[in-house]
């Protein structure tokens, strides 16, 4: 198993991460801060679609390995 890969944040997803959902909580985060979930091409959508439902999403850009 390669540990030095970025993965997708889906569950049980292995497959390499392509974008970069940034997102943050304004319930308890300041408006600057942002935290990441990667996402495969295969889960941008329903990961993008859960935290748009919820407000959290910020911006999707490509996930830069590194």
């Amino acid at each position: 198993m390669d540990l030095d890969r970025d993965i997708c944040s889906a569950k049980g997803c292995q497959a390499d991460a392509v974008w970069d959902l940034q997102w943050n909580n304004p319930k308890i985060h300041t408006p600057e801060r942002r935290k990441s979930w990667l996402a495969c091409d295969e889960h941008r959508a329903s990961l993008s679609d859960f935290l748009g439902a919820r407000g959290f999403l910020r911006d999707v850009v490509e996930h830069r390995p590194g």
